[in-house]
């Protein structure tokens, strides 16, 4: 079974930076398609960010268009989030998950119940 483990958060003023990773063992991350996620206090988690398999497919929730890129390492086994022009807004928990993604959504992680998710890493945007 595949685990991800998420790391990289921290505290940043706004407009700052920082870049996530998301490590994958137990298996080849070539083969899956990863998604980030995050969960701000009293809110439902939202589907952020994805890249697809091999052709490198990328999708973008509107708020994070031209702030986020995602991108994959699959010799390193892992996939990363840089967060530019960070605002009080993306304050959240961030999780990455296997899902499936193309262009226009994230798509098959409404399915995994809450022990599917990990730590995740908290990222705080305040001045």
């Amino acid at each position: 079974q595949v685990q991800l483990v998420e790391s990289g958060g921290g505290l940043v003023q706004p407009g700052g930076s920082l870049r996530l990773s998301c490590v994958v063992s137990g298996d080849t991350l070539s083969y899956y398609a990863i998604g980030w996620f995050r969960q701000a206090p009293g809110r439902e988690r939202e589907g952020v960010s994805c890249i697809s398999t091999s052709d490198g497919v990328t999708y973008y929730e509107d708020s994070v268009k031209g702030r986020f890129t995602i991108s994959r390492d699959n010799a390193k086994n892992a996939v990363y989030l840089q967060m530019n022009s960070l605002k009080p807004g993306d304050t959240a928990v961030y999780y990455c998950a296997e899902v499936k993604c193309d262009r226009s959504g994230i798509y098959g992680a409404d399915n995994y119940d809450n022990d599917y998710w990990g730590q995740g890493t908290q990222v705080t945007v305040s001045s």
